[in-house]
């Protein structure tokens, strides 16, 4: 198999993989279901990936890029932090947009004590990557390091949090909704920055 082919099946692999565990977490990746989805035999993942670990650790991993490839791709276009900020829960409104999906990693946060460490690290690493960028535009405003750091936390903590409970209901209304309480609140705005 030729490098190309084998990156072509590995990148398949891993986009099943996101939609499974975005609808059903680590404990609901199952490999037969994956391989089915892919079109391949269960025993030919292990060739990508040797275990469940290292494919939900790759998975995790690259949910983690593509979210601060897609954060910095706000940041370049958007201009502003103001319009950064209010960019921001787009990012998760997305997956519930995708057939009521959320977040791939706040899914694994919900199972982290069963995860391997390998996947824990990954599931940490896109926490960290949402509140640097968040923290980065708040200081763009004139915020100090500490409490833009702070305040970064607790609106990605708030953004997660809407989308829990939006997936929960099957009500995308109720994210939009509890966004612009957090607007009206103040936490997406920089009136209190």
């Amino acid at each position: 198999m030729s490098t190309n082919q084998s990156s072509s099946s590995s990148d398949k692999i891993l986009a099943a993989a996101t939609r499974i565990a975005q609808a059903h977490g680590y404990r609901g990746l199952n490999l037969r279901t994956l391989a089915e989805q892919v079109g391949i035999k269960a025993a030919s993942l292990y060739h990508h990936f040797p275990s469940k670990a290292d494919l939900a650790a790759a998975v995790a991993r690259r949910y983690a890029d593509d979210s601060a490839a897609t954060l910095e791709a706000i940041a370049m276009n958007a201009g502003t932090p103001e319009v950064c900020l209010n960019r921001y829960p787009e990012t998760f409104r997305r997956s519930l947009e995708n057939g009521n999906r959320i977040c791939l990693c706040s899914f694994m946060t919900a199972e982290y004590d069963d995860l391997p460490l390998e996947v824990q690290v990954q599931v940490q690493a896109f926490a960290e990557v949402n509140v640097a960028w968040l923290g980065n535009v708040l200081q763009r405003t004139g915020m100090k390091r500490k409490p833009a750091e702070l305040r970064a936390r607790a609106i990605f903590a708030a953004i997660s949090g809407a989308q829990l409970m939006a997936r929960g209901r099957q009500d995308i209304k109720l994210f939009d909704s509890l966004i612009e309480s957090y607007r009206a609140a103040g936490l997406l705005s920089f009136d209190n920055a």
